[in-house]
């Protein structure tokens, strides 16, 4: 359990009020569920933000938020109750899977287009799009001569700038991955490791957030949505699968984080295995088989 940092009882009487605001806020904004009792989320996420505004408190923030037309202060709200936890090859296993059955079976697929189109959906500083990246150039099926082409999007405009970057510290770096990945794929600079160029072009970043109508995207071989839903209440899971259904290709695969499902939020989709993992395929694409 964490801990909060600050007792419900040294709470401030209208903090009860201002959390109300911010869990309306963060519904509104990012279909963000942000239950009862997760005050001290508030306070361990927004107390930078409130100090920087020059107030004595994250409650005192919200009310002046709440009295407030929307402006770039709720937005940095709202980026700041997202959560951003992520690592390079995060689930090995699911990489594994995609490495063995998603690629091999997609490149069979392709082979007169010569394409392929990925989306991470909920990029974060960008572990999850580079990784792909490198497992996609890596991969002896994959010639070098095809369009890559990996599009991630978020919701925070801060993380989006660190994921452009492609800089990485020591210790995100030792997260997940492998000594001749970082050595084959990352120069150092300094203290930090930064991506390699021929990766960073294969990868364009955009800023997207799920809750909202999506703007005019491509149509995709594979979606990467992982642990995404699992914060999202049921009707906007609902909204944002029937927007996955809009540019999934027919043939294509949906993979989620592993406490995640589509069942009983959209029957358009069927659960298949891919090696010791799981993804969705459409209904009706290879009878769902991968």
């Amino acid at each position: 359990m964490n801990p909060p940092t600050a007792t419900a009882a040294a709470r401030p009487p209208h903090a009860v009020e201002a959390f109300a605001y911010l869990q309306t806020l963060v519904a509104e904004r990012a279909a963000l569920a942000l239950d009862d009792g997760k005050q001290y989320l508030a306070e361990a996420r927004l107390g930078g933000l409130a100090r920087r505004q020059g107030l004595g408190s994250v409650w005192e923030l919200l009310l002046q938020l709440k009295a407030q037309p929307a402006g770039a202060v709720h937005t940095e709200v709202v980026e700041a109750m997202t959560t951003n936890e992520t690592s390079f090859f995060r689930d090995p296993g699911l990489f594994d899977a995609i490495r063995d059955v998603v690629i091999p079976d997609l490149v069979a697929r392709r082979a007169a287009e010569r394409r392929l189109t990925i989306w991470s959906a909920a990029c974060s500083t960008g572990q999850e799009p580079y990784s792909m990246a490198m497992l996609v150039r890596d991969h002896p099926s994959v010639p070098a001569s095809w369009n890559v082409r990996i599009l991630a999007t978020d919701l925070a405009t801060d993380v989006l700038a660190r994921a452009r970057a492609g800089r990485f510290t020591r210790l995100e770096a030792n997260r997940g991955l492998a000594a001749n990945r970082l050595v084959r794929w990352f120069a150092q600079v300094g203290t930090d490791w930064e991506i390699a160029p021929e990766l960073r072009a294969l990868v364009e970043f955009r800023q997207l957030n799920l809750a909202d109508p999506w703007p005019l995207l491509p149509q995709v071989d594979v979606v990467l949505l992982r642990n995404v839903l699992i914060y999202f209440p049921v009707a906007a899971k609902r909204r944002v699968l029937a927007q996955v259904r809009s540019v999934l290709r027919p043939d294509g695969y949906l993979i989620l984080g592993n406490a995640e499902t589509t069942f009983n939020l959209d029957d358009r989709f069927v659960r298949v295995g891919i090696g010791t993992a799981s993804a969705y395929r459409l209904v009706g694409s290879t009878e769902g088989k991968p």
